[in-house]
């Protein structure tokens, strides 16, 4: 898959993922593995990037003597969770015309 591609990808299936539940690394990315892989080098530059534009936030609990951040999403990444799914009708059209399938254009 197209490494631009992904990466939008991977951004809105980690805010969904936090849309549902607030959650931890290791457990978004065993959540996320059934539907896309995604590895811990590529998961926390996005969370920073997430957080950096406001999508997400951040808390530090202990859990078991040691101390696991927690991501929760904020209004910016609903907005942006929101702002894919309107869109997703596009990316439909986008599909079907490389495809050569019939398309409404």
């Amino acid at each position: 898959m197209n490494a631009q591609l992904k990466k939008g990808l991977l951004d809105i299936c980690i805010l969904s993922e936090l849309e549902r539940k607030e959650s931890y690394g290791y457990a978004i990315i065993n959540d996320l593995a059934p539907l896309i892989e995604i590895s811990e080098s590529t998961l926390y530059p996005i969370l920073k990037r997430l957080l950096a534009k406001g999508a997400i936030t951040s808390q530090s609990r202990i859990h078991n003597n040691r101390v696991r951040k927690y991501y929760q999403i904020t209004d910016i990444g609903k907005a942006e969770v929101n702002t894919f799914i309107n869109e997703w009708g596009q990316v439909e059209r986008i599909f079907q015309f490389i495809k050569g399938e019939n398309y409404d254009g």
